[in-house]
């Protein structure tokens, strides 16, 4: 089976007779599970109508580079945050050419260059366009870059002329596509991870949170599950879906978290704390409802355990990754936890900011070590928690 579950793929579709092979791969990957959105170029809308893919993709087909009512929202830097994967099929003599060359003329071409997602080309073309020597120096450039190439096949082609240049079969393309997601970085490793926030009560109906909704930490679990670790996922509460493959255990207060970490160690390998834990607790929680009566109410509080300072102390220390949500300050703020709770690393961002903040969908971070620092730029979540998993898996492999 594919896992393609979740996934948000990005199809672009160019100029050719193998443009109506496009409908059918949206079909495939829609049936293993992923989201397709199409982005079509004016001469792929010549051999195969946008109402089609539509009809097929259940989304509006995006065309047009500057469409005035995408553009308020900046509608083309939305999509290439929100793929996690770019396929081009079929991709064009032309657009390899375009695309080697860092052109941004049109909607496709300017998405392939603004995603942080990896970007792969089914190429169909003429098998005489595809033997051109300005063709194979395309793709050379193009493999020099990390774009996967997808093929070409071989065999009889639509001008009457046999060899290479055929585009894949759609079930080739879509197996290659998920593909793209597997990863086995983390084989026979042990991953621990908190997510959402906590709640501290206050009484049997009142609480101290946060607004954290624990979508970072989930999609860290979707990822390090896809590349093999065998991940348990201790989560206050939220209302998200349990990922595929990922033990998880429920909790509700700080103390709980808590305890549930320390039951995790010693089979631990990595540890990553994304959970927004609250720093303190009511001393005393009422057994019955509060009632209004006074004007003023005093509650007094107590700190709560600092479960990431327990771990990195812990004598079956694992590998100890931390998160930081800063308002202000936010890489001297991070670094000051990172030094002082003794963690590997840090991911520090700036939940002020309400676009990459707290129940967002995407983020920005920069990921904090002792001797030195990495920004990745504001992209999806999903996408975001991939390039995470592997910039932990590297500096935990050292």
């Amino acid at each position: 089976m594919l896992q393609l579950t979740n996934k948000h793929i990005l199809l672009g579709v160019t100029g050719g007779i193998a443009a109506y092979k496009s409908a059918e791969i949206i079909r495939r990957l829609q049936e293993h599970g992923a989201n397709v959105q199409v982005v079509m170029t004016k001469a792929a809308q010549e051999f195969i109508t946008p109402l089609t893919l539509q009809a097929l993709s259940g989304n509006p087909v995006h065309c047009d580079l500057l469409n005035p009512a995408a553009e308020a929202a900046m509608g083309h830097i939305e999509l290439a945050r929100w793929a996690d994967l770019v396929v081009i099929a079929p991709a064009s003599a032309d657009f390899m050419a375009r695309f080697a060359n860092g052109q941004a003329d049109d909607l496709l071409s300017t998405l392939c260059l603004a995603t942080n997602a990896p970007v792969a080309i089914a190429p169909a073309m003429n098998q005489a366009m595809w033997h051109d020597p300005a063709t194979q120096q395309n793709l050379q450039t193009l493999n020099d870059r990390k774009i996967s190439i997808f093929g070409p096949g071989e065999g009889s082609q639509a001008c009457g002329d046999v060899g290479p240049g055929r585009m894949l079969g759609p079930d080739e393309i879509v197996e290659l596509a998920a593909k793209q997601f597997q990863s086995n970085i983390l084989d026979g490793v042990t991953v621990v991870i908190t997510a959402g926030p906590t709640r501290e009560a206050i009484d049997p109906v009142r609480y101290i949170s946060n607004h954290s909704s624990g979508k970072m930490g989930y999609a860290l679990a979707a990822a390090a599950v896809e590349c093999g670790a065998a991940v348990t996922l201790i989560s206050g509460p939220v209302a998200l879906e349990t990922p595929d493959r990922v033990n998880q255990i429920d909790v509700e207060s700080a103390a709980e978290m808590h305890q549930s970490v320390l039951d995790q160690l010693g089979i631990c390998d990595i540890f990553i704390g994304a959970a927004a834990v609250a720093d303190y607790r009511p001393i005393l929680a009422a057994n019955q409802k509060i009632k209004k009566s006074a004007e003023s109410m005093t509650i007094e509080l107590t700190r709560n355990p600092d479960i990431i300072s327990a771990v990195a102390s812990h004598e079956h220390r694992p590998f100890t990754v931390g998160f930081a949500a800063e308002t202000q300050n936010v890489e001297e703020y991070a670094r000051g936890k990172l030094e002082n709770k003794k963690m590997d690393l840090i991911v520090a961002n700036d939940v002020s900011d309400k676009e990459i903040g707290f129940n967002s969908d995407n983020n920005a971070v920069s990921v904090i070590w002792k001797d030195g620092m990495k920004s990745i730029p504001t992209t999806s979540k999903y996408q975001l928690s991939r390039i995470l998993i592997a910039e932990i898996n590297a500096h935990y492999k050292k």
